[in-house]
């Protein structure tokens, strides 16, 4: 129905169309998604293990007024080796600015690289800072896992008011909804055509809501895991 693209800003819904999938090769992956909400950051995650190892993540975080951002982590031999980040901070509470971090770790957590471009001039990144960003991506694994052992996954796509269709092409007639909404949303769910993105699980014909992520118009684009980092590990 809509094209996917990695886009935007919105606040409200959330969602991408995965749980845990494994894929049988040489060597196994399982795939995790999920997100949550906290103050005005809506975030969006996507995780995948080999083995048993972390291998890459990702997120999506849009803040309102405030920016957003996407990134793309690696890890080699269970180590985050690198990490890029980008998108648009808000400047003297005035305008958004862009900004990018890349960064490289050696397999003792030390930055080997470190780039932070804002508003195109570059800064330093402190050590407070960089080890937020290390925490950051440690915390996507226990996330997502936590949400799928309770069989959530993020799920993103189109209501029209009868039907939802997610981003991979799948139409359900029924939708479920487990937590009270705000009455401006409900209204606006009957009314609109929406795209939305939330925490939930599908049953057979059924999809059921446990927790709204994003709510927004139906001409936004479905949100895609951010892919940032070359294959260099």
């Amino acid at each position: 129905m809509k094209k996917l693209l990695t886009s935007v800003l919105v606040t409200a819904l959330v969602v991408g169309c995965s749980s845990q999938v494994t894929t049988a090769s040489l060597e196994q992956f399982s795939n995790y998604t999920g997100g949550q909400t906290i103050g005005d950051a809506t975030s969006l995650y996507w995780y995948t293990e080999r083995a048993t190892f972390p291998y890459s993540a990702g997120d999506y975080v849009s803040a309102g007024d405030y920016g957003w951002y996407q990134s793309d982590y690696r890890w080699s031999d269970g180590n985050l080796r690198e990490l890029i980040r980008q998108g648009e901070q808000l400047k003297d509470n005035l305008v958004l600015v862009p900004y990018r971090i890349h960064v490289r770790f050696d397999k003792q957590g030390d930055a080997i690289y470190q780039q932070y471009r804002l508003d195109g001039k570059v800064l330093p990144l402190k050590n407070d800072k960089l080890q937020w960003l290390q925490q950051e991506a440690r915390n996507i694994p226990q996330l997502t896992k936590s949400q799928s052992s309770n069989g959530l996954k993020l799920i993103q796509g189109y209501w029209d008011g009868s039907t939802f269709e997610t981003c991979s092409g799948r139409s359900y007639d029924q939708v479920e909804f487990n937590e009270t909404l705000p009455s401006f949303v409900v209204n606006r769910l009957s009314t609109l055509d929406s795209y939305v993105a939330f925490l939930g699980t599908t049953r057979n014909s059924k999809i059921v809501v446990n927790q709204l992520l994003m709510l927004a118009d139906d001409d936004h684009d479905c949100i895609e895991q951010p892919s940032l980092i070359e294959d260099e590990l």
